[in-house]
């Protein structure tokens, strides 16, 4: 149950991280760094940054976003996965 709710936490930080972006991209103000985007990402938010990239159209040009993203998701579901196989006790 923890899991589920830092995965709901951590992705809804993402989708807005992205929606944040993109504001301040059109807006001509600072951005948001790349280094948080893929932090965020990477503990778990790959999903949320991913929906964000689709839905805003935003750093669809970035090859790093474009692949780094959905590889990160590909972590993240494994990770996910491995962990919830452990806690369940199929690891012993």
């Amino acid at each position: 149950m923890i899991l589920i709710i830092y995965l709901l936490i951590i992705n809804t930080a993402g989708l807005l991280l992205m929606h944040a972006d993109k504001r301040k991209a059109r807006r001509r103000v600072r951005r948001i760094p790349e280094k948080q985007m893929f932090g965020t990402a990477a503990f778990g938010g790959a999903a949320g940054i991913w929906l964000g990239m689709r839905m805003w159209s935003h750093k669809t040009k970035h090859a790093s976003f474009v692949i780094g993203i959905p590889l990160l998701f590909i972590v993240n579901t494994a990770l996910v996965w491995a962990v919830v196989w452990l806690i369940n006790g199929n690891g012993q």
